[in-house]
């Protein structure tokens, strides 16, 4: 059994401990309000955005003259995966969940044949992924010194992945993120950019439109702020699933950091108790024995 003076010492720094976790769980809660508004905010200009360049999409169809982000290389052979996690820890799953999405991708495409190469965005993807997939990376994007992600960081990643393909490096692209539900609920999502896919396009929405230049130099202008604006969304998305995911985490330490300062404040107690009847049985033995 540890002795007093051991377990005062645990007591004090679990208090110590449930101080930081309390301090992180409000400071996560203040950054949440702004990143999901930021995420909310997004999200009408990107799904509208998806909806105009499925519609040109569909009128263009599989031409000859279509853009090669829309039409794609005619192959599938190396596949490019960009994951995209945080710069820190203490956020509970969220970062592993999207490198387990990531993970199963990839051996999904290597037990088919294909060439896999690995962007990360985010330092701890990459720790996560660079055992098992480290000779497949080819490009690692910083954010650590980023306070607040801009438009600017996504157009940055947005002319590395377009630069890799005009080269040739890779047939398809995919982002891997964590979409925003709740405090509670962030959505592991694995979302192809290059070529480019549009779900929920209405149907005939083209009609409404008559579009000069062409449908097709329209594609080649917007498809690469396309790819950037999903880029950038899913950017938006992750930070807010990262706020609430280090929110809920705190929230889950400080509650057990109290649990274990209220078992560990009885165990001293009884201890404390033990050693008072102790000392108390000692002097009436030697009282008696006088």
């Amino acid at each position: 059994m540890p002795n007093l003076k051991d377990l005062k010492n645990r007591i004090a720094s679990v208090k110590s401990t449930r101080k930081i976790t309390k301090a992180m769980q409000m400071v996560a809660a203040a950054k949440l309000r702004r990143a999901q508004d930021a995420a909310v905010a997004a999200r009408p200009y990107a799904d509208r955005f998806n909806a105009v360049l499925g519609a040109l999409s569909a009128s263009v169809g599989a031409s000859d003259s279509a853009p090669r982000l829309l039409s794609g290389t005619g192959k599938a052979d190396v596949q490019l995966l960009i994951v995209m996690t945080s710069e820190r820890g203490l956020c509970g799953g969220f970062n592993s969940s999207i490198a387990k999405l990531a993970r199963t991708h990839a051996e999904s495409l290597a037990a088919k044949g294909k060439t896999v190469k690995i962007m990360t965005v985010g330092k701890k993807g990459r720790e996560s992924l660079k055992r098992d997939f480290g000779d497949m990376f080819i490009g690692h994007v910083d954010l650590s010194d980023v306070k607040r992600i801009g438009y600017a960081d996504a157009q940055g990643i947005a002319r590395d992945v377009l630069a890799r393909f005009d080269a040739g490096d890779f047939d398809v692209a995919t982002i891997f993120y964590s979409k925003f539900q709740s405090v509670i609920s962030q959505i592991p999502t694995a979302q192809q950019i290059i070529p480019a896919t549009f779900d929920g396009a209405s149907e005939g929405e083209s009609t409404l439109y008559d579009y000069e230049p062409s449908e097709e130099a329209i594609l080649a202008d917007l498809l690469p702020r396309g790819v950037a604006t999903q880029i950038f969304a899913a950017l938006l998305e992750n930070g807010a699933s990262e706020q609430g995911a280090r929110m809920s985490a705190m929230d889950n330490a400080t509650r057990n950091a109290g649990e274990m300062i209220d078992k560990l404040t009885i165990e001293y107690n009884r201890s404390r108790q033990a050693v008072i009847t102790s000392e108390l049985i000692e002097i009436i033995s030697g009282a008696e024995a006088l």
